[in-house]
């Protein structure tokens, strides 16, 4: 797991790498409108989205990226809340993150598709992302 990086990302129109979707961990079943009427306001309502459950854990993250639209709305997740991004461009993504920011939505780990993601299941995706995250509030202390 450890041939993943950190790399920063500027605005720009570039879109990420993979098909174009956000896969969602940790969101509750009445969460989910918030977080797509904050799509809708920030203009990105037509990004395809896989909100995802645990009882699909060991499922590789690219599989994931396959799912139809809207797969698993409806159903509350206790996964640690994520956003995987992919396809997108790296303007929408800072708008995205801003948009999150601004509405004091609950803090969700944040990563982008890469073909190294794609292999990992979506829990072994996500304890990699909790782990830098502390890493990262250590630093800052």
């Amino acid at each position: 797991m450890t041939d993943a990086k950190f790399e920063k990302v500027s605005p720009n129109d570039k879109p990420l790498y993979g098909p174009r979707k956000l896969l969602l961990c940790g969101f509750s079943q009445s969460v989910q409108p918030n977080f797509n009427e904050l799509l809708e306001l920030i203009g990105l309502s037509e990004i395809p989205k896989v909100w995802v459950t645990e009882n699909q854990n060991d499922i590789r993250v690219g599989e994931l990226f396959e799912l139809q639209d809207n797969t698993g709305f409806g159903v509350s997740s206790e996964l640690p809340r994520a956003i995987i991004m992919a396809g997108i461009t790296q303007s929408e993504m800072h708008a995205l993150m801003s948009g999150c920011r601004k509405t004091k939505m609950k803090q969700a780990l944040w990563a982008t598709l890469t073909p190294t993601s794609e292999t990992w299941t979506i829990q072994s995706l996500l304890t990699e992302l909790a782990a830098e995250h502390e890493m990262m509030q250590q630093r800052k202390r």
